[in-house]
C-alpha cells in the first residue's frame, strides 16, 4: 500500500561508538536514547528524503559511503542529492568505461547494433500509446534465438500546449497552508510564472526572526491532469526544495536538485481537489505546514540560503508513451533515455511498475554490468514471468531516444556455480572500493561477543544460528519460490571452510571491524548493484561496533532488543543474518525498499525501519515467540534514492544465482 511521502524515509539519528571487545552490564530492552540534537524541521526534512548534510559541489564526489549501498548509522550526515548528482555526473564515463572492461563475449554482445523503432503515435498528439493497454508493441525483441536484444526508441512527447502568462508573488506571509497565496491554476488559468524570493518574509535570516522563509502557493486541478511545477534560480545563492502538500498536510512529491540549484516535481492527479505547494531553502524546509515560524533557524547543521527564484507552475494533459517488449524469465533489462523526458520506467506483466527512475544511478553498477547507463534517467528489471512487459517516458517535452536492452543472467550455463564465503576472521581489505581511505585490518566477530554478553565459548553456536539464517534467507526461501528451478548458491563460513576468496564466482562478506578501523561511516555496505549478478566476485562489509553497542545507544544496536527473557543467540543470529542478507542482496541486484510500508523486506533501509529488519516482535523484545521472519520479496523502493514502484527483491536475486 502506498503512503504519504510524510511519513517515509526516516532518518537513522545518531548512533554511538563503543570499542570492540568492551564489555557492558547484561542489556534490558529500552528506547533509543539519542536523537542527533536535531531540530524538528531537520527530522521533517529527513523524513520527506531530503537531506540537511553540507552539500558538495553540484556534481563532485559527496563525503562519506554511498547510501544507496550503505546502512549508514547517521542519515543527517547523508548529502544524498549530491550523491545522486554525482553519480549522474559520473555515469556516461563509468558506463563508457563498463563497456571497455567487459569480456570479450560480453562486449561483443554489449556492442551489438540497435535495431531502431520509431513511435507511431502522430507527431503533436498524445494518447495513442499512453497506457500499457495500448502501449506500441516491439516484435521481434527478445534474449532467444533469432531475436534482437538491443533497441533505440525514437519518439517525441507532444503535451497539451498551457499558456504560463506572469503573475504577481503573493504578499508575505505566505508561509504556511493557511497563508498560501492563490495562484488561480485550475480557477482562472492552467499555468503562470511567478517570481518571488525566498528571505524577504517574517522569518527570513536578513529581514526577519531567522526561523526561515518558505512560500507556499495554492493550485487546482481535476483528476487526470499533471501538475508540473518547476523553480529556477537563475542569480544568487538559493538552493531550493519543493513539496507539494495536501490540504491536510499529507506530503505527495518532494524535489530536490532536479538540476543543479533548481528543483521540479511532475505529479499526476488522481483525485481532484486543491494542493499546496511549499518553495523552501535546502536545509530550511518547515517542521510543519500549518505553521509558517516552524523552521529550523540557524541552529540547522547547513544553513539555508535565500535569494530570488522563479516558479512556473502548469496544469494540463501530459504525454507517456509506452512500448511494449516480450520477455522470459531471467531477462535482465535495462533502458537509458535521452533528450527531453526526466522519467523512465517499466512495468511488468500486471502490469504494474517495477522500477520508475528519474536518475541515472547507473555508476552503481560494477565494471562487469553490460546495463546501459549516461542517460536522464536509467531503469533495470529482472523478468520473472514470461509475457509482455512495458518500457515508458514522460515528464518532458519533445524528442527523445531511448536505449533497451536484455541480458540472460551472467552465470547461467557456466561453472562453478556461485559461492557466498561469510568471514567471521578477521581481515585485511582495501576499503577504498567503499570510500574508506585502503588497507585496514578489521577485527574478528569473537571481538565483539563480549558487547553482546556473550564468551568464546558461545562463538561457534552463535556463527551457525548466523550462517543458518543467510541460508534459510538466501538459499531456502529462494527454492522454495520455485521461480527458477536451476536457482544455485554455496554458503560458506571461516568456521567450518577453507576460505575460497579468489575462486571464480566467489563474493564474500566480512563480519567484523569497526567503523573506526574501516575508515567507512556505515554499518554495513556493499560494493555494487548488480541486476543480474554479472560481477560474481565481490565484497561486502557488516561492522558490528554500532551493532554491539549498549542498550538504549541507538535502534541499531542489537542490545537494545534484548532482555533476561531473550533467546540471546536465537535472536543475534536471526538479526545478524538479516543484515548479512541485505548486503548480499545488494551485490546480487537489489535496491533499497521503503522501511515504513506495510511489508518487511530484507532491502529495507535503515533508520527507524531497523527493529523490523532484525526481526523484532510486537512485544520490542529480540529473542521471543512473536519474532518475525524478514524475507525477500515485494515492497515498495525507497523513496528517497528517487525510485518508485514495487520492487522484486526476491525476483532479482533467484535470477541472479542461476545455473
Amino acid at each position: 500500500m502506498r503512503r504519504s511521502i510524510a511519513t517515509i524515509s526516516a532518518a537513522v539519528l545518531g548512533l554511538a561508538l563503543i570499542a570492540p571487545g568492551a564489555a557492558h552490564a547484561a542489556p534490558t530492552a529500552g528506547t533509543p536514547t539519542r536523537d542527533g540534537g536535531l531540530s524538528p524541521a531537520d527530522k521533517a526534512s529527513l523524513a520527506a528524503g531530503v537531506g540537511v548534510a553540507p552539500k558538495a559541489p553540484y556534481g563532485t564526489k559527496p563525503k562519506g559511503p554511498n547510501p544507496f549501498l550503505a546502512d549508514v548509522p547517521d542519515a543527517s550526515k547523508v548529502d544524498y542529492a549530491g550523491w545522486a548528482n554525482y553519480m549522474k555526473a559520473q555515469s556516461a564515463a563509468r558506463s563508457a568505461a563498463r563497456l571497455k572492461a567487459l569480456s570479450s563475449s560480453s562486449k561483443a554482445a554489449a556492442a551489438t547494433p540497435a535495431v531502431v523503432v520509431d513511435e507511431d503515435e502522430i507527431d503533436g498528439t498524445y494518447g495513442g500509446n499512453d497506457t500499457p493497454a495500448n502501449a506500441q508493441r516491439v516484435t521481434g525483441f527478445g534474449t532467444g534465438s533469432g531475436q534482437y536484444s538491443k533497441i533505440r526508441v525514437l519518439g517525441s512527447l507532444d503535451n497539451e500546449a498551457v499558456s504560463t502568462p506572469s503573475v504577481p508573488a503573493p504578499a508575505e506571509d505566505n508561509g504556511s497552508i493557511p497563508l498560501a497565496g492563490d495562484t488561480g491554476i485550475g480557477d482562472i488559468r492552467n499555468g503562470a510564472v511567478i517570481n518571488a524570493q525566498i528571505g524577504d518574509g517574517p522569518h527570513g535570516h536578513t529581514t526577519g526572526d531567522g526561523s526561515n522563509d518558505f512560500d507556499f502557493y495554492k493550485i487546482s486541478a481535476v483528476a487526470g491532469k499533471v501538475l508540473k511545477l518547476t523553480t529556477a534560480t537563475p542569480t544568487g545563492p538559493l538552493d531550493t526544495v519543493l513539496e507539494l502538500f495536501a490540504p491536510d498536510g499529507t506530503l505527495l512529491a518532494v524535489n530536490d536538485d532536479f538540476t543543479g540549484l533548481d528543483s521540479q516535481i511532475t505529479y499526476k492527479v488522481t483525485a481532484g481537489g486543491d494542493f499546496y505547494l511549499a518553495v523552501a531553502a535546502y536545509s530550511g524546509l518547515p517542521a510543519d505546514p500549518f505553521d509558517s515560524g516552524s523552521g529550523g533557524g540557524i541552529g540547522d547543521p547547513t544553513p539555508p540560503t535565500e535569494g530570488p527564484y522563479t516558479l512556473i507552475l502548469t496544469s494540463g494533459g501530459v504525454d507517456q508513451d509506452f512500448f511494449a517488449v516480450k520477455l522470459r524469465p531471467g531477462d535482465v533489462l535495462g533502458a537509458s533515455v535521452k533528450g527531453s523526458p526526466s522519467y523512465l520506467t517499466v512495468y511488468d506483466t500486471a502490469p504494474r511498475e517495477v522500477h520508475g527512475s528519474e536518475q541515472d544511478a547507473s555508476f552503481i553498477y560494477p565494471m562487469a554490468s553490460p546495463l546501459p547507463g549516461g542517460g536522464n534517467a536509467v531503469t533495470d528489471y529482472v523478468a520473472t514471468k514470461a509475457g509482455w512487459h512495458y518500457v515508458a517516458v514522460e515528464a518532458g517535452s519533445g524528442a527523445y531516444d531511448i536505449t533497451v536492452e536484455a541480458y540472460r543472467p551472467a552465470l547461467q550455463g557456466r561453472t562453478p556455480n556461485q559461492t557466498l564465503f561469510l568471514d567471521f576472521d578477521g581481515e585485511r581489505v582495501n576499503t577504498g572500493i567503499f570510500g574508506g581511505s585502503g588497507q585496514r585490518d578489521l577485527s574478528p566477530f569473537a571481538a565483539f561477543l563480549a558487547n553482546w554478553g556473550l564468551t568464546r565459548a558461545d562463538e561457534d553456536a552463535l556463527i551457525d544460528a548466523v550462517t543458518a539464517g543467510v541460508t534459510e534467507n538466501l538459499k531456502k526461501d529462494l527454492v522454495a519460490s520455485g521461480l527458477n528451478t536451476k536457482f544455485k548458491l554455496k554458503i560458506k563460513n571461516s568456521k567450518d571452510d577453507a576460505d575460497p576468496w579468489g575462486n571464480a564466482n566467489t563474493s564474500r562478506i566480512i563480519v567484523g571491524g569497526t567503523i573506526d578501523e574501516s575508515g567507512v561511516d556505515t554499518i554495513g555496505i556493499a560494493q555494487s548493484i548488480d541486476p543480474g549478478n554479472f560481477e560474481t566476485s565481490e565484497t561486502a562489509l557488516v561492522l558490528l561496533d554500532v551493532l554491539s553497542a549498549p542498550a538504549g545507544d541507538s535502534e541499531a544496536s542489537l542490545n537494545t532488543y534484548l532482555t533476561s527473557s531473550s533467546d540471546r543467540i536465537k535472536f543475534l543470529g536471526q538479526a545478524l543474518s538479516n543484515v548479512i542478507s541485505h548486503e548480499a542482496g545488494h551485490f546480487f541486484g537489489n535496491f533499497h525498499t521503503d522501511n515504513q510500508d506495510t511489508q518487511a523486506n530484507l532491502m529495507d533501509a535503515g533508520g527507524t525501519g531497523f527493529a523490523t529488519l532484525f526481526g523484532v516482535g510486537p512485544d520490542g523484545i529480540g529473542g521471543t515467540a512473536d519474532d518475525a521472519d524478514v524475507d525477500f520479496g515485494d515492497s515498495q523502493f525507497l523513496p528517497s534514492e528517487g525510485f518508485t514502484g514495487t520492487e522484486d527483491t526476491l525476483g532479482r536475486v533467484v535470477w541472479g544465482l542461476t545455473s
